[in-house]
């Protein structure tokens, strides 16, 4: 119970065969676990049965209490915990509806499914949080809320939260995409729809089409900063970090570990990001950001080069301790390059992994072929985590710098003008 934190997540409880029986969300993770075992507490029979067979426990830490109550239902569909009767089967509960039977789909909440071509999901526990997280969704998935589209675009455009399909802003494929990724990230998909982000992103980039690019980077950038779940912990953490050292074959347990990824458009403002996990959490005061300073153009290994080196000769020079196991974002090209500069400042005995984004497979040094993990294994959800938190890092530095630098180029153009202003005044 101690280990359990403070933040809002959902909880899976298990049998002694490991499988879920009971998943619910909460505000507090801790507060909201503990009251099943507090004395005074309100026992009822179903309550009773249900403590009587919880044997473990695992959660996930989410971004906020509105992706707690969207990723708890994705789950309950998924597992279909004995317990959640109510959350399966009460029609009373409300439903978000994509209507996937119009031309440019809307997202509505309602309490009534019906076989009219659209696509539901849930039933979800708290109808105003619900309002909430459709608000959240509608900021990073904008979609139209008209029944009937309008001659000319109305508040909902001018403020971000739809892309104007009624005076053709959006067509139709563009649209859809965009629907298709509300899809993904509602049933629980949150690693494939960053991945599909992100490699749209890079490839509007690569056609110069940088403005949808852009676009593409303010989705991903609050898609990750809004629905990141952190931590992706369990309260087994210790018995992740056993499972970690014996697949890993590590010399001792992974408690300190270092995560690396980069970012970048074409090459521009390119960052990087380390990320550090102390015993299964994340240590934000540890995490460090770095602006690549060598690397020209689009070469995402030498970057990684870059940031390995950097990090690793100043804890070298520093005398700090090392960590029990570094990860870097990406496959055998990125493995072997952080592996390099390693080498080269006599590390060589500090163990790492790379986590290819395609296919989700772990590498290790040595071995062509992927680590055979399941897919649905707590050591790969937690790789994932690190991995996603380390790139939510990049990303987000990656926004700044691109942010600063358009600042500067409007205040310096603005200055120009003043500058011909005067000249011309003067003639």
């Amino acid at each position: 119970m101690k280990d359990i934190p403070h933040l809002p997540g959902v909880y899976i409880m298990k049998d002694a065969s490991g499988e879920a029986i009971y998943i619910g969300k909460a505000k507090d993770l801790y507060k909201r676990v503990s009251t099943y075992f507090q004395e005074g507490t309100p026992k009822t029979a179903k309550r009773m049965s249900l403590l009587e067979n919880v044997k473990g426990l695992d959660y996930v830490v989410t971004g906020s209490e509105e992706e707690a109550l969207i990723y708890e239902a994705s789950l309950v569909k998924e597992k279909k915990p004995k317990y959640n009767v109510e959350l399966k089967d009460d029609k009373t509960f409300p439903l978000l509806k994509i209507t996937l039977n119009e031309k440019f789909p809307r997202l509505t909440v309602t309490r009534k499914k019906i076989e009219d071509g659209s696509r539901y999901f849930g039933p979800y526990t708290k109808a105003k949080l619900l309002r909430n997280a459709v608000t959240i969704l509608k900021n990073i998935f904008p979609m139209r809320i008209c029944k009937k589209m309008p001659p000319d675009v109305c508040l909902a455009y001018h403020i971000g939260q739809c892309m104007g399909p009624c005076v053709k802003k959006i067509d139709e494929k563009s649209y859809g995409d965009i629907v298709r990724q509300l899809v993904l990230f509602l049933e629980g998909k949150k690693t494939k729809l960053i991945q599909e982000l992100t490699d749209e992103m890079k490839g509007s980039a690569d056609k110069k089409d940088f403005e949808h690019a852009a676009v593409l980077r303010n989705r991903l950038s609050a898609l990750l900063e809004v629905s990141d779940r952190k931590t992706a912990d369990y309260s087994s953490w210790g018995n992740v970090a056993l499972k970690l050292k014996k697949i890993l074959k590590l010399p001792s347990l992974p408690l300190k570990i270092e995560a690396f990824d980069v970012s970048n458009i074409s090459g521009k403002e390119a960052t990087g990001s380390m990320v550090y996990f102390d015993n299964g959490l994340p240590d934000k005061s540890n995490y460090r950001k770095f602006r690549i300073k060598k690397v020209k153009g689009i070469d995402d290994y030498a970057m990684m080069k870059e940031i390995v080196h950097r990090r690793y000769r100043r804890l070298k020079e520093e005398n700090k301790k090392l960590p029990d196991l570094i990860i870097i974002d990406g496959g055998k090209g990125h493995l072997a390059a952080a592996y390099e500069e390693l080498l080269k400042l006599n590390l060589s005995h500090v163990p790492v992994i790379g986590i290819a984004k395609q296919e989700e497979r772990i590498y290790t040094l040595g071995s062509s072929e992927p680590l055979d993990i399941n897919r649905d294994s707590e050591i790969l959800h937690f790789i994932q985590s690190v991995r996603d938190e380390a790139h939510r890092f990049a990303l987000k530095y990656h926004h700044v710098l691109r942010r600063n630098n358009y600042t500067f180029q409007q205040r310096r153009f603005s200055s120009c003008l003043k500058k011909d202003s005067k000249k011309w005044q003067k003639n």
